[in-house]
């Protein structure tokens, strides 16, 4: 049987500079073919040379066939005719890839209306029903929004309802859940199959998430350097790997049901919060901007943390994780609850203890890019607290050599820039940085988020090591519970501002009792073919995105989306909407905790 789709030999240069090199792949009707491998495989470049979508000055060689037609070198109108119609593209970021200053509906009734004699009324009405069979609330009135209007998985959503528009033959979904919470990629692969159902197409997904692709895909492309060095079935590719570099891939990824080491016991407490709160106001106007509202960003937060221990805060985008741990770098008096570092409470410190107290606590950020000084050699960047802190010269040079070492880099590079080191390498010089003073507690922001599987495995390595050499404490806020599975001692679960579930790490993922943490868990795929697609059949799907947090939610404010309100009772009910779940401790937030195995 000839395949629908075939490329083979594929080439393509930027520059004189090598992209993608002989890639050959076959793809069958209704068949899902996994793409998957690191930053800088090939694997997007690979996607958009099949649709001519590469830019001006790319070199291109090879065959890329759909059907038995040849793609490769067709005309532009040609190419054009086929893009939609045959061959849709779901882009890994619907912002750029929406034009800002038309409504949802309109774009997609264009698509509608680019292939097929429809009037304008008619591909409206089209786009609407599109739009509800992706799961999108309210379609009718949902049409008349712009992109900025719509969340990040709503607008995934409105773009895979675009490629389901002229029921294409093919479907490219270029990392359509990247940048998306767990909860809310679980929804968009959800409707990726309703995609790839409803109009019987082929599809092929490309996705640096090996979990994402064990749940979906039938046959896998294994990329690196440009190259395809291993494809095969999903089972064979994930459980019996021929390559090294596919082993090693593997390996580096964490999972959620990996099972760590006996940790030693915790020292003395570092950390304690009991009930921080923060609001940011919402203004309006020109000239004399009025408050017209506020934002709860941090609304009941509890946490716990000794020496020696990792303490993670998860939860969703926009659940107060971050604006927590700047509230506690501010090392103020919080705008509600209290704070206590190392027994002193913030706020009834003078400016002298303050200042010894920062010592004691440093940060390494999300972004090293960002945060380093792209005018300043790193062995600067890393004495800069140290003179801060008024050490002399002959200490600063003693201390930037051991600092590097430590962190496993070169002490010898100490003069080059932060744009010559790769982004392991510059996240290695954030973390010599905050460790030059010599903390006790280290605050991690989502440390290896921007990180590659490989690379990110060297990062948490070294930060394990860090903690058992030096006695750190860690408060390490992640999206990524697999990451978090894999190095805290205990985890504490925010939603909308508000803690729902804490306690041992072990505990918390193992036998979760809040509805929200289970959700959660849930979510995240295994990169493990038979046992992920075995748990899509007990999934919990959240509805929808988190409410605003600028309204002030009476009761449980995770009733909206919590998948056990609907079956309590009605006095049940009554209470869930009326009185807050009091936090004490370890447990959950709820008043109907369940314990439910969801890994």
């Amino acid at each position: 049987m000839t395949p629908l789709l075939q490329v083979t030999g594929l080439d393509v240069e930027f520059g004189g500079r090598p992209a993608v090199r002989g890639v050959s792949l076959t793809l069958d009707r209704g068949e899902v073919l996994g793409l998957v491998g690191e930053s800088g495989s090939g694997k997007s470049v690979t996607a958009l040379a099949v649709l001519g979508l590469l830019p001006a000055g790319a070199v291109v060689r090879g065959s890329v066939r759909l059907d038995g037609q040849e793609l490769l070198g067709a005309p532009e109108r040609e190419l054009t005719r086929i893009r939609g119609s045959r061959v849709a593209m779901v882009f890994q970021d619907p912002l750029s890839a929406f034009t800002p200053v038309y409504r949802i509906g309109d774009q997609i009734a264009e698509a509608v209306r680019a292939h097929r004699d429809l009037s304008r009324e008619q591909a409206g009405r089209r786009a609407v029903e599109l739009l509800d069979l992706v799961g999108i609330p309210e379609p009718a009135l949902r049409a008349r929004a712009f992109p900025h209007e719509f969340s990040g998985g709503m607008r995934q959503r409105a773009m895979i309802a675009m490629a389901m528009a002229d029921d294409p033959d093919v479907i490219l979904a270029d990392e359509p859940t990247t940048a998306l919470d767990v909860t809310i990629q679980a929804q968009v692969l959800d409707v990726l199959r309703t995609a790839q159902r409803e109009t019987g197409a082929a599809l092929v997904l490309v996705s640096h998430d090996l979990g994402v692709i064990a749940g979906t895909a039938d046959r896998v492309a294994v990329m690196h350097e440009g190259r395809v060095v291993e494809s095969g079935t999903a089972v064979d590719v994930f459980e019996r790997p021929q390559q090294p570099y596919t082993r090693q891939l593997l390996a580096a990824v964490p999972r959620i049901d990996a099972q760590r080491p006996p940790q030693p016991p915790p020292g003395e407490p570092v950390l304690t919060v009991r009930g921080l709160t923060k609001t940011f106001p919402l203004r309006q106007g020109g000239a004399f901007r009025r408050r017209t509202g506020s934002v709860y960003a941090v609304d009941g937060v509890d946490l716990d943390l000794r020496s020696g221990e990792t303490l993670a805060l998860v939860g969703e985008s926009g659940s107060g994780k971050s604006t927590t741990l700047f509230e506690l770098l501010e090392l103020a008096r919080p705008e509600g609850g209290s704070v206590e570092l190392f027994g002193q409470r913030l706020g009834s410190l003078d400016k002298r203890q303050t200042n010894a107290l920062r010592r004691r606590v440093q940060i390494v950020f999300q972004d090293p890019m960002a945060s380093l000084d792209p005018r300043m050699p790193v062995g600067d960047i890393v004495a800069e607290p140290l003179r801060t802190q008024g050490a002399d010269r002959a200490a600063v040079a003693r201390r930037v050599p051991e600092l590097l070492a430590r962190v496993g880099l070169d002490p010898t590079h100490a003069d080059r820039f932060p744009h010559e080191f790769s982004g392991g390498q510059r996240q290695r010089v954030g973390i010599a940085r905050a460790l030059s003073v010599e903390p006790e507690l280290l605050v991690l922001d989502e440390p290896v988020s921007a990180l590659d599987v490989s690379v990110q495995a060297g990062v948490l390595d070294l930060l394990q090591r860090l903690k058992e050499e030096l006695g750190l404490a860690y408060l390490f806020v992640s999206h990524d519970l697999s990451v978090v599975r894999n190095i805290a001692d205990r985890v504490s679960v925010v939603y909308l501002g508000r803690t729902v579930e804490a306690g041992p790490v072990d505990e918390v993922f193992a036998r979760p009792r809040h509805p929200y943490t289970q959700a959660l868990l849930s979510a995240v795929p295994l990169p493990d073919p038979t046992r992920e697609r075995a748990r899509q059949h007990t999934r919990i799907l959240l509805a929808g995105d988190p409410p605003s947090p600028t309204r002030r939610y009476d009761g449980c404010r995770f009733r909206a989306r919590c998948p056990l309100f609907a079956s309590l009772g009605e006095e049940e009910r009554k209470r869930c909407a009326h009185d807050v779940p009091v936090f004490e401790g370890d447990g959950a937030a709820c008043h109907f905790p369940r314990v439910r195995e969801v890994v």
